[in-house]
């Protein structure tokens, strides 16, 4: 009878594309994966430490798959494990407990326990190193459970910002290597796998600890030409990247080539330089709309995603207004708006000037409708354009998603056929549940260049 494993990945893509690389271990190992929700023998749980809720979740995970077998070896693994591994291991249910460097040598601490003798004690057992010791970089990706593929490039971060806990989870940054990251890329293309995206910490910091030491072997624009020239990949997509390192370079760049897509989503965390300089951003407001306007300049049809943080010690109702106002009159398309929480051993967490939860909650409940309102213009500025579409691989309700290369989720009544395939279409109406109806134009239709890109109205 053959062994089963289960993931539940909490946080950012990056967890996503290691948990996938931990996955392809356990198949090594002679485990079948099976769903979250279903009987196995072993329950991994790759956590997530960014926000409060991230960590509340995780004790209704341990239960889902105590439900799902009471008997079940239950593991958890992450930025969470790495900063509260005995908060972990208390955990009713909770087995074993590893840190940054350990989760990927998981099978091997598995078979360690599970050979000792029975009358040893079962008190879940903790491997979690000194963040120090996290320099060294394991490449993965996430490929087979979706139509796009997140390709870790980078890890680690040397930024300091007073509210987040990355670097003492995740250790210094480092870089895959550049033929590394070309070799997945290519790996991923044989799949069948439409779209790539680029993900890490701090993407924008690639080269540094390329080959172990601190300066740059590459940049990001060098990486982002060589991904270029990868053949098969039909979309290339940046993650998250900060405005600081989104050079003028890679923006026009991107306006040119046949494979990245026009989405940039870039931090901007506050519109007001005040609390930039308390969160220590290394950037102002200033610069951010330079990033905007240049994306405009070369790519007036792109996708910019805006993360923004309500709540921060010391915003006030005029600086939380200052933010409001500059995001309103801002040329982006969305946020993706996060509720300050107090995180131990950050800077900001002893920070005077602490906000009610409740005027938290009021703030982000503004800024999430200010959201809408943009992304609801951005999708009726598409309107009437030519545009293409890759399709996902879930029925919802009888409707198949897809996306254009610039962001915008659009619906068709289900058709198994079209799943991860693209088509050239038109985009004709916003639907009452805000995604975008469309007609086709021609179907497994190659790249839509920006030039190309006419009004049809």
């Amino acid at each position: 009878m053959d062994k089963k494993v289960a993931f539940y990945t909490l946080g950012c893509k990056l967890n996503f594309s290691e948990t996938s690389t931990i996955a392809r271990g356990f198949k090594d190992e002679g485990f079948r994966r099976v769903d979250f929700s279903e009987y196995a023998d072993m329950y991994v749980i790759n956590t997530c430490s960014v926000t409060e809720n991230a960590d509340k979740r995780f004790k209704t995970i341990v239960k889902k798959a105590q439900k799902a077998n009471p008997d079940a070896f239950v593991a958890a693994v992450g930025c969470y494990a790495q900063l509260k591994p005995e908060e972990l291991a208390a955990v009713e249910g909770v087995d074993l407990v590893l840190g940054a460097t350990e989760k990927f040598k998981i099978t091997d601490y598995i078979h360690d326990i599970l050979n000792r003798p029975s009358s040893e004690s079962k008190m879940a057992e903790i491997h979690s190193c000194e963040i120090e010791d996290a320099n060294f970089y394991v490449g993965s990706y996430a490929i087979g459970d979706r139509t796009r593929a997140f390709l870790k490039v980078q890890d680690g971060c040397d930024y300091k910002c007073t509210y987040c806990t990355i670097p003492l989870a995740r250790g210094i940054s480092r870089s895959d290597t550049l033929q590394n990251v070309l070799d997945n890329a290519a790996e991923i293309s044989a799949e069948g796998i439409k779209e790539i995206v680029l993900t890490g910490v701090n993407i924008g910091d690639y080269g540094k600890g390329e080959f172990g030491n601190k300066k740059h072997e590459h940049t990001f624009l060098d990486l982002v030409r060589a991904l270029d020239e990868v053949e098969g990949i039909h979309r290339l997509r940046i993650s998250s990247i900060e405005p600081n390192l989104l050079k003028n370079e890679t923006i026009d760049f991107v306006a040119e080539s046949t494979s990245f897509v026009p989405h940039f989503h870039i931090p901007l965390q506050s519109g007001s330089d005040e609390l930039l300089k308390r969160m220590r951003r290394r950037y102002m407001s200033g610069l951010y709309t330079d990033r905007v306007e240049q994306i405009r300049e070369t790519m007036p049809h792109a996708c910019i995603g805006v993360d923004v943080i309500v709540g921060f010690p010391g915003e006030t109702d005029e600086l939380f207004l200052e933010t409001y106002h500059f995001l309103n009159e801002l040329d982006i398309s969305y946020l993706h708006v996060f509720t300050y929480s107090e995180r131990d051993n950050t800077p900001a967490a002893t920070m005077d000037g602490a906000v009610p939860m409740a005027v938290r909650k009021k703030r982000s409940k503004m800024l999430r409708g200010l959201s809408a309102k943009k992304r609801r213009a951005f999708y009726e500025s598409q309107l009437g354009t030519l545009r293409q579409v890759l399709f996902e691989g879930e029925n919802k309700a009888g409707y198949i998603h897809g996306f254009t290369e610039n962001y915008v989720k659009v619906k068709a009544p289900w058709n198994p056929a079209l799943v991860n395939t693209l088509h050239q279409v038109a985009l004709t109406e916003i639907a009452d549940d805000g995604l975008v109806r469309f007609e086709f134009v021609a179907r497994e239709a190659a790249p839509v260049m920006p030039s190309e890109q006419e009004l049809i109205r």
